[in-house]
């Protein structure tokens, strides 16, 4: 069985989450932003086996952490799209402007495209390529769970913004629509800040993409 935890890091309260498997402890990481020994004990209190990190996009938030964790445990960095390149390259200078810990650069060891798939003790998880708060922006979806993890594509009662380099409201809305909501009514995403809700919710009430 496939279970996930949140654990919030940062100033910025990011939505980290840990996925495991149940039977083996065999966990993934998700947007590993920063507080690495908060999220650690975490880890060892759950009596989980980190075996990759999977990156939603490359903003300080999300992936400031991600460069020293797969340095000091010999971690993959799965994730996200090549589109985030330059964001990943300025993550020493996103950090200094947001007052964050020292964040090193670093190149993926697998970058994602649309449709593909990553693995974690057997059990599939999807990827779909959501660009519109960053070019390269990638989101997990797992049937099994129900649950999409979105990073900042969606929030509840709200989407992300598009204000940075490289983003566009038109196509964030494209991938909110066209991309998020096939996964079904039903299905829970865990949004990059604040809490759970369903595309069901979303699609009924988001004052952005209601009724689309």
């Amino acid at each position: 069985m496939l279970r996930h935890e949140t654990v919030p890091v940062t100033a910025f309260q990011q939505n980290c989450s840990l996925v495991w498997d149940e039977a083996t402890r065999e966990a993934a990481v998700i947007d590993p932003g920063g507080d690495l020994d908060t999220l650690l004990a975490r880890v060892d209190d759950l009596g989980l086996r980190l075996t990759q990190i999977w990156l939603t996009h490359a903003h300080i938030d999300h992936a400031g952490a991600a460069g020293e964790l797969a340095q000091r445990l010999g971690l993959p960095i799965v994730g996200p799209h090549r589109g985030d390149q330059f964001w990943i390259d300025g993550l020493p200078q996103q950090g200094a402007m947001f007052g964050f810990p020292p964040a090193q650069a670093f190149t993926p060891t697998r970058w994602l495209e649309d449709g593909d798939t990553v693995m974690l003790a057997g059990h599939v998880l999807h990827v779909r390529h959501c660009p519109g708060h960053t070019p390269g922006h990638v989101v997990f979806h797992s049937p099994e769970l129900q649950r999409a993890f979105v990073g900042d594509v969606l929030f509840a009662g709200s989407i992300g913004r598009t204000d940075f380099p490289g983003g566009d409201h038109a196509t964030l809305v494209a991938s909110i629509t066209q991309r998020l909501w096939p996964m079904g009514d039903d299905t829970v995403f865990i949004p990059g800040h604040g809490p759970e809700s369903s595309f069901g919710r979303e699609r009924r009430s988001n004052p952005y993409v209601g009724g689309t």
